[in-house]
Parts: structure tokens; C-alpha cells; sequence
């Protein structure tokens, strides 16, 4: 899809698009509200900003669209997460633990961009990330779908810049 296709669809059809990259719904509807956008560069960017006006239950609600760490997931999560899931018998059960652990303690599942690490790595990153306090942890979470988001508007619409 070209940023100008984006720009021409109907309302409803661009949230659909958009939530492919994010779900949360008050996202996509307030970036689909902003067209037309000039390039894909300002389709990130007007995405990050978006992002963060968001409260925490859109996030929440974002979060909630992502398969747990080291699971099958649906269209772009299933190969974001292809790395993490070539792994040990011994690092995906200790994954599929910890994750457990994670939601019982923050409420959400454990989100990370994971495109590109290893599983030793994000579960690396799970464990430090579990003394982490609940407001902080959930920005750190944010964080992390922000950099998916970004990622997934760059399949969506590739910039040719």
C-alpha cells in the first residue's frame, strides 16, 4: 500500500489497515483522522505521537492484540517472533514460566520488539524487567509497542525516502 492509497480510503477501511500495526482502536481511528499524510515519514511520525496521547487503557488494549512471547501469533507477530521461538526445549519452557509470572504481576502480557533477538535474549530482558515497578513497567511496555508500531507502519506503507 502506498501512502497516497492510505490516504484515499474510507474511514472505516484505514483504522482497519492501521490496527494490522497496532491494536488499539483509539489509535488507529485518530491516525486514520489525521490524513492526508504528505509521506510515510509523516505517517510515523504522527503515529508515535498518537502513541503517546494515548492513556493506559489503550495500551492496555494494544498489548492485549500480541500473542505471549515464544507462541504462534497471526500475520506479522508470527515472524517477528520466528527467533524466538528456535530456541531449547529447557528457554521456551523457562519463557512460557516467566511470562506467566509477568502477567500475574502486571496485569498484561509481556511485550517486547522482538524482531531480530534471540530468545535467551528476551528472556534476559523479561527477568530484569520483572523488579521493575507497575506504572514504570507499563511505559516500558509502551516503549516497546511504539517500536513494533513503527516497525509494522513501515510494512504497511514502505517509505521510499
Amino acid at each position: 500500500m502506498t501512502v497516497e492509497e492510505l490516504n484515499g480510503l474510507p474511514a472505516a477501511e484505514a483504522e482497519r489497515a492501521l490496527l494490522q500495526c497496532c491494536g488499539s482502536a483509539r489509535w488507529a481511528r485518530d491516525v486514520a483522522a489525521r490524513r492526508p499524510f504528505a509521506s510515510a515519514i509523516e505517517l510515523y511520525r504522527v503515529g508515535d505521537d498518537v502513541w503517546w496521547s494515548l492513556d493506559a487503557a489503550d495500551w492496555l488494549e494494544a498489548f492485549s492484540r500480541h500473542p505471549r512471547i515464544g507462541e504462534h501469533g497471526k500475520g506479522w507477530s508470527n515472524e517477528e517472533q520466528a527467533a524466538a521461538r528456535e530456541t531449547s526445549d529447557d528457554v521456551r519452557a523457562a519463557l512460557a514460566d516467566r511470562n506467566h509470572d509477568y502477567e500475574r504481576r502486571f496485569g498484561h502480557v509481556f511485550l517486547i520488539c522482538a524482531t531480530g533477538r534471540t530468545a535467551p535474549a528476551i528472556l534476559q530482558e523479561l527477568e530484569q524487567r520483572m523488579s521493575n515497578e507497575p506504572a514504570d513497567e507499563l511505559r516500558v511496555a509502551a516503549g516497546e509497542q511504539a517500536k513494533i508500531t513503527r516497525l509494522r507502519l513501515a510494512k504497511l506503507i514502505p517509505s521510499t525516502t
